[in-house]
């Protein structure tokens, strides 16, 4: 039961949602988590950079990893965005089974 952590960082709001419900819509990722309010420091250019910024926390399986990345890369503002799996340990195994089933690229579900 492999199954991930994608940590996502993001411009702004606006740019995290859109980022989220396109992994969402395609069933690259299970759920995603967008939380406002966080300060990074980093070089970029030979110099220290500071912005804010809004983080994203994916779960999907671990095999979808790559196309997370592909997506969020051809999708994302950033020239290299900050795009970091983790696998996950251990946790509820009746949510990580959640994950795994959610995670279904190329299929279409009604939740009518």
């Amino acid at each position: 039961m492999d199954r991930s952590l994608i940590y996502i960082a993001a411009p702004d709001r606006d740019a995290a949602l859109a980022l989220a419900r396109a992994l969402v819509e395609a069933r690259l990722v299970a759920c995603a988590n967008v939380m406002d309010g966080a300060t990074s420091l980093y070089w970029w250019d030979g110099k220290i950079a500071e912005d804010s910024e809004v983080v994203m926390i994916c779960k999907t399986r671990t095999a979808l990893v790559e196309a997370v990345v592909a997506k969020v890369k051809e999708l994302h503002s950033y020239d290299c965005p900050c795009v970091v799996a983790l696998p996950i340990t251990g946790g509820n195994p009746a949510f990580l089974d959640w994950i795994g089933a959610e995670c279904l690229p190329g299929k279409n579900f009604s939740h009518r």
